[in-house]
């Protein structure tokens, strides 16, 4: 589209307007191609990082995908994406409650391919406890892994994702909002990051988009849950059905490529659980 202002018989084009439709370059800005573009995703090799990275790579991105332990898994994801595009994914391995070496994560991003358009702090540690038997070890690893490291992560991308108009995505959890029995650690964790990803919207906007998504009932804990108590969840839900990783992938993708003019906001991708009581 152009613009134009009739003068005196003749038409001038408004320079500023002009340039800003042509700019087009930053990340979710008047462009639907990410071909190029760099994605760092923080626990990546498998389930819901998994399906991220494979979305994004089908657009075009390029990709840093972080991994603690899941070394199999990482690497059989590299060969997949690389098999389709040659050289178009890396591995990172890091303990990502070491917070000194967050800024390492960020660094072999830049050296593979000089910049950082999106960071998404997927990675995450769920696990009970109960009060009455809360240890401070286990304090400090749910807050560690789901508030402390991405902020700290964030903090070492923010001046690189400025250069390129870049955005974050924080994977909540809609029990950040409406707490999980028995979780109170990681029930405070998530309501942590869902404040951190308003914060840093605030401090690094207006070059840095910040969004979060709170999934609902999309994978099962890995420990797993009886049948019922998956119904008795699912039945809670107003679509009466259980989500699938992709559904996360494709709001990313939303708030990456699509959503240029939202910043701060948390969308709840849980079939509608959240209007539940």
């Amino acid at each position: 589209m152009v613009v134009a202002l009739k003068f005196q018989g003749s038409i001038r084009v408004k320079d500023d307007i002009l340039t800003e439709l042509q700019r087009g370059d930053a990340v979710g800005e008047n462009s639907d191609d990410l071909s190029g573009k760099v994605a760092l995703i923080t626990g990546a090799a498998r389930r819901v990082g998994a399906a991220i990275a494979r979305t994004l790579h089908r657009e075009g991105m390029n990709l840093a995908l972080h991994y603690h332990t899941s070394d199999k898994a990482a690497r059989a994801l590299q060969k997949e994406l690389n098999e389709v595009r040659e050289d178009s994914v890396v591995l990172i391995q890091a303990d990502l409650l070491q917070t000194a070496k967050l800024a390492s994560v960020v660094k072999d991003t830049l050296s593979r391919w000089k910049r950082i358009d999106v960071v998404i702090n997927n990675a995450s540690t769920f696990y009970p406890t109960p009060v009455g038997s809360v240890t401070e070890a286990q304090w400090d690893n749910l807050l560690g892994t789901n508030l402390k490291a991405p902020f700290f992560l964030s903090q070492a991308a923010a001046r690189h994702l400025k250069q390129q108009r870049g955005c974050i995505i924080n994977i909540v959890d809609i029990h950040g909002d409406r707490p999980l029995k028995e979780h109170p650690v990681y029930c405070t964790a998530k309501a942590g990051l869902v404040m951190l990803s308003k914060a840093l919207a605030r401090e690094l906007g207006p070059e840095v988009r910040v969004n979060a998504i709170a999934p609902g009932a999309i994978m099962w804990p890995e420990k797993g849950i009886d049948d019922v108590t998956k119904k008795r969840i699912l039945s809670r839900t107003t679509l009466k059905r259980q989500g699938s990783p992709d559904d996360i992938a494709r709001a990313a993708l939303f708030l990456i490529r699509d959503a240029g003019y939202i910043s701060g906001q948390t969308i709840a991708v849980d079939g509608g659980r959240s209007l539940s009581d």
